[in-house]
């Protein structure tokens, strides 16, 4: 314990006055609010890093092998692969069937084998998941050599479906459904469940290690 000197103003003594420092239970306290709170803040960053990277994932299409690409449709041994973009939204921002906003709309398909190249292939976008729903874009039966069909159309918030046909023997489609302006809180809530989980049971293994007597402090006031 540490002193300090007064003097008496009647006797003109010098005493000795005791500084009290902060006790082990007050630090001890202290220490467990502080790692109540970091525990919390790490929670809370990495549910927000994973709603974040999710929500990327669903509108972004990244580069994923041709068996996990999501935008890979196959017929008769032949695939296509659909691409969308809003370079009005983002110049960069290729996506797939979730589109983030109504609007202005580029579609792209990707005719991925040869013998599509060699027959007529036409394209139609319509309201709904029904054919007899309105018909928003549509391109004739054409050949394609370069193996690129470019089309475009204003589509407003709701359901679409997309049609591609390759005009063989026998006919190949080729069917999309996009979903424009229509995140499925849903779905985000069920595909974030198993990763919210994992958080919590880290934060809380987080949470023990950091209260127990491993985590040594460069001053130690028991001593």
């Amino acid at each position: 314990m540490l002193s300090d000197f007064s003097v008496d103003p009647q006797s003109g003594i010098h005493k000795k006055q005791p500084i009290k420092l902060a006790t082990t239970k007050n630090f001890d306290k202290h220490r467990r609010i502080v790692v109540i709170k970091q525990s919390i803040q790490l929670t809370i960053s990495t549910c927000i890093l994973a709603l974040t990277c999710y929500v990327g994932n669903v509108f972004g299409h990244g580069k994923v092998s041709l068996e996990d690409d999501i935008c890979v449709r196959m017929a008769g041994g032949n695939m296509v692969h659909l691409s969308t973009y809003q370079p009005q939204l983002d110049l960069n921002g290729q996506y797939c069937t979730e589109i983030p906003t109504e609007g202005e709309t580029y579609l792209v398909v990707d005719l991925l084998d040869s013998a599509l190249r060699n027959m007529p292939v036409s394209l139609k976008v319509f309201r709904g998941s029904s054919e007899n729903g309105e018909t928003v874009a549509q391109l004739n039966a054409d050949y394609y050599s370069d193996g690129v069909i470019n089309g475009v159309g204003k589509l407003d918030k709701g359901l679409y479906s997309v049609v591609v046909t390759a005009e063989g023997i026998p006919p190949l489609s080729y069917h999309y459904q996009l979903r424009v302006a229509m995140l499925d809180y849903g779905k985000v809530a069920r595909s974030l469940l198993g990763p919210v989980i994992v958080i919590l049971i880290l934060s809380w293994i987080t949470y023990r290690f950091l209260q127990s007597k491993r985590i040594r402090f460069p001053f130690n006031l028991r001593k």
